[in-house]
């Protein structure tokens, strides 16, 4: 029962929270992505897994930014009364 312990020197419960933690991130990332349409940084967040550091940074700076690029300019239509 030892070898249960730990796993490659990380004691279980770290490896779950630090399993929990990167799963919730990458999630929240990855449906962002989705939602913008940014097919590009959908595969990136899919394959790559930096314990949810890339996912966070995507989601507070880099959806942000595309997010404002892709918003349409206001459009103001006035109306005459006759």
């Amino acid at each position: 029962m030892e070898y249960m312990s730990s796993l490659i020197g990380i004691p279980v419960l770290l490896f779950i929270a630090i399993a929990l933690w990167s799963f919730v991130w990458k999630g929240i990332a990855l449906w962002t992505s989705a939602r913008l349409d940014s097919k590009g940084w959908f595969i990136t967040l899919l394959l790559i897994n930096t314990l949810g550091i890339l996912d966070i940074l995507y989601i507070y700076i880099f959806s942000k930014r595309s997010y404002k690029e892709s918003e349409p300019d206001e459009i103001v239509v006035e109306i005459e009364k006759e």
